[in-house]
């Protein structure tokens, strides 16, 4: 068996796992990055955030012709090409996995392509195309990503039964889907799928949408989102799930009522599971937790002080941006650095239309805390920028502490609140005041004085929006 040796393996090649290696090599440790693909890039970069992101912004041209006809201009019917859509979105998915193969040389990074498991508490085995491949390192990552949950008595995935993966590839577009999960995995496959012409079932088993998530946000969503899809199914179980020879049949569950419908294709995402299991953890010394996460301290050190994990196998948010950061914290702890992950404000988007955008505590959050909190809106049909744009369907929110205004938290739902949303981290990480918001000059017209006003609002004298008295 061929045998190497080196500073720093990270096993996973996410975003999580190429930024730790990026950031060790950037120390001039000696690192090699382990993954199954031709490049790094992880379930992300290539059937995750970005093809979905790619396909969400043709459902929004596809929305955008659909609702000119508003403001007096008018379209033609769109005709979509799906093998043109398909294509372009493999573009953009190879440009960037092909810009982070160049940088994995540029960095000198030795790139393995192969599966990897531990065979001890400082070695790996790498299954290769040439044959296994032993790797001998001094500190390891793992940033092994997670995997779709599939429940056990669903048919396994197929022709007609999908994942979120599956999906993406849009094999076709069934004029009859159900959705399985209104979470935000659900909710924005369903918002490409509506788009692109399918009649869209989503059901829930919760009363919400977006279940955890801020209810005013969701509250800004559900209208519109409503009006987009056949029909939204909340507090209902499905039941049981058979193909046959022309669909999917199945049956609905809602207070103890059964209801049988037929679909052409059944999307099933109702959660992720991580990818601890085969990876030879228990040979590395590696403990778990009794969901299955690999259990870490703030510098994401495991059980084996040799070896580090982070992002989806760790829990928490499975967010690359929390798993980048995570890397970076790792890699700068090998390379002798004092680091820590101690977010206060760990963003999270959800790409729907309108977006959902939120960053630190909830009202709710903050009051279970014990903190007395004030909370004010800023709605967007007095903004401006959303008239002219004609959407005002948004709403921007700040929580604040009632005694000092210090920004707690901060959600956005309304165009573009993704990229807005970072200001909010900006305030709370830096523990900044709704007045020292208040002071700061935002351009006009923009979204991001929605931001100003609701921390004017929260002083009680927002120039466009005169709330309770």
């Amino acid at each position: 068996m061929q045998e190497s040796r080196t500073q720093v393996l990270v096993l996973g090649g996410g975003p999580g796992g190429y930024a730790a290696a990026f950031a060790a090599a950037d120390h001039g440790l000696a690192v090699t990055l382990v993954d199954g693909r031709e490049n790094p890039g992880g379930v992300c970069l290539y059937e995750g955030c970005i093809p979905s992101k790619a396909l969400l912004h043709a459902a929004a041209v596809l929305r955008e012709a659909e609702d000119a006809k508003e403001i007096g201009i008018a379209f033609p019917a769109p005709a979509v090409d799906l093998d043109r859509l398909r294509a372009w979105k493999r573009g953009v998915v190879d440009r960037l996995t092909r810009g982070l193969g160049t940088l994995t040389r540029q960095r000198k990074v030795t790139y393995v392509r192969g599966q990897g498991a531990f065979d001890g508490r400082t070695s790996v085995v790498v299954a290769t195309a040439e044959g296994e491949r032993r790797v001998r390192f001094e500190q390891a990552i793992v940033a092994t990503g997670s995997r779709a949950f599939f429940p056990p008595d669903f048919p396994a995935k197929g022709e007609r039964i999908m994942d979120a993966g599956g999906a993406l590839e849009i094999p076709d577009v069934p004029q009859r889907l159900l959705v399985v999960g209104g979470g935000y995995i659900g909710t924005e496959l369903a918002t490409i799928y509506s788009a692109l012409g399918s009649a869209v079932t989503l059901v829930e088993l919760t009363g919400t949408l977006l279940p955890g998530m801020d209810p005013d946000l969701v509250k800004v969503l559900a209208p519109r989102l409503g009006r987009r899809l056949h029909a939204i199914l909340l507090e209902t179980k499905v039941a049981s799930v058979a193909e046959t020879t022309d669909g999917v049949r199945v049956t609905l569950e809602k207070g103890g009522a059964a209801t049988r419908a037929e679909f052409d294709r059944v999307l099933v995402c109702i959660g992720r599971l991580p990818n601890t299991g085969g990876i030879g953890l228990e040979r590395a010394g590696v403990t778990l937790s009794k969901r299955g996460f690999i259990a870490v301290d703030e510098e994401r050190r495991t059980s084996n002080p040799q070896i580090f994990a982070i992002g989806d196998v760790t829990g928490g948010p499975m967010l690359a941006h929390k798993a980048a950061r995570e890397g970076k914290v790792a890699a700068n702890v090998i390379a002798g650095h004092t680091d820590r992950y101690m977010p206060i404000a760990v963003p999270a988007v959800v790409y729907t239309d309108p977006e959902l955008a939120w960053a630190g505590r909830t009202d709710t959050e903050a009051r279970a805390q014990g903190r007395a909190v004030k909370v004010s809106t800023f709605p967007w049909p007095a903004s401006g920028r959303a008239m002219t744009v004609d959407r005002p369907d948004g709403l921007t929110k700040l929580v604040t502490d009632a005694a000092t205004g210090e920004v707690l938290g901060m959600g956005i739902a309304g165009q573009g609140a993704g990229d807005l949303i970072a200001e909010g981290v900006v305030a709370i990480e830096m523990q900044a005041t709704a007045a020292d918001i208040g002071l700061m000059i935002h351009p006009h017209p923009t979204f991001s004085e929605t931001i100003l006003e609701a921390a004017e609002a929260a002083q009680g004298h927002a120039t466009h929006f005169l709330g309770r008295r």
